[in-house]
């Protein structure tokens, strides 16, 4: 046998890609700390943690606003499955986080959905993961997004639209029934 046959399979690792935000990293820099575009390597019995403390956390964010600790990541496998997961932890007393639509208060924890946006302050990180085998390890691929990734958006008006004006008598502040006009009309 050769030393090609004799070689261990090569597993793959799951992947966590972050993509962080903040409007005044031209300015103050706080991501000065993160190594981007370099897949790096978690121990699956650490926590990955984020926050201003270098100490503690492997994650800096350069910010007096930060706090030591804001957030903590832990590597999971469920139960009876073979699926592999991150549990996001808030660990700020005084900043709560968001994953999505769900706020965390401190020490509140989720399970952290395969694609998500987590908020807190200005800052904003896409999170994706990508699926891997190895037990032993998972990897973190972080990202500068040089534009917001929550764009502001007009979100509709949660009152219905009436389809014809008999039921424009039950919200009054619409008034007048909704016009079609060609985007090429003035």
């Amino acid at each position: 046998m050769t030393s090609f046959e004799e070689a261990e399979t090569e597993e793959t690792a799951t992947c966590l890609h972050m993509t962080f935000y903040h409007p005044c990293q031209e300015d103050k820099m706080m991501f000065r700390c993160l190594n981007f575009c370099k897949r790096e390597q978690v121990r699956a019995d650490e926590t990955a943690k984020f926050g201003r403390d270098s100490k503690v956390c492997h994650y800096n964010l350069m910010d007096t606003r930060v706090s030591r600790i804001q957030f903590s990541l832990q590597f999971y496998r469920k139960l009876n499955s073979s699926e592999f997961c991150f549990e996001i932890k808030n660990m700020s007393k005084k900043t709560k986080l968001t994953v999505d639509h769900t706020e965390l208060g401190y020490l509140n924890k989720i399970d952290l959905p395969w694609k998500s946006i987590i908020c807190f302050g200005d800052y904003q990180i896409l999170v994706e993961v990508q699926e891997g085998e190895s037990v032993d390890y998972f990897e973190t691929y972080l990202h500068l997004a040089e534009v917001p990734i929550l764009q502001e958006r007009c979100l509709p008006s949660l009152q219905p639209t009436p389809e014809n004006s008999t039921t424009s008598s039950l919200f009054p502040s619409q008034g007048k029934s909704p016009i079609e006009i060609d985007e090429n009309e003035s």
